[in-house]
């Protein structure tokens, strides 16, 4: 079985070492700070539905590019400027996901959003952020097929 992408493996491990809820949320929001929107070379307002993520109450939005090496880098919108939870999923999965194998990015565990987030997230938002990472994985596993999933 594929290991995740290392970048992914270090957040979870320093996530880890603030076990207490309010230290990650701060860590979390510091992240959600440095998030930054897919460029207009990637993706230009309005976007288009397919590439929406389903259930996200944040609005968000996945961007593949794929590279010359045939790995995939992810771009992000995040529509509600109040979706700090999306912001720091899109800033971790762009970080940790972009360049990465495709078979790494197609292991990430499904449990990822609680390992970050925690276990007090509510369902909606772990549907919306479980989602996101679906659909980079979704964007992993068709190009690793072939398929071509970098169209914007």
């Amino acid at each position: 079985m594929a290991q995740i992408p290392e970048k992914l493996q270090e957040t979870i491990d320093n996530l880890a070492l603030f076990p207490d809820r309010a230290s990650r949320i701060e860590l979390l929001m510091a992240t959600a700070d440095s998030f930054k929107p897919v460029p207009e070379e990637v993706a230009k307002r309005p976007f288009k539905e397919e590439r929406r993520v389903k259930g996200c109450e944040s609005e968000a939005f996945v961007f593949p590019v794929q590279r010359e090496d045939g790995r995939l880098d992810f771009h992000f919108a995040v529509e509600n400027p109040q979706g700090i939870s999306a912001m720091a999923m899109a800033r971790i999965l762009q970080d940790s996901c972009s360049g990465a194998p495709l078979e790494q990015v197609i292991a990430v565990p499904q449990d990822i959003v609680y390992k970050i987030f925690g276990e007090e997230l509510s369902m909606g938002k772990n549907m919306g952020l479980t989602n996101m990472v679906f659909m980079v994985q979704n964007e992993a596993r068709k190009q690793q097929a072939g398929e071509t999933g970098s169209e914007q």
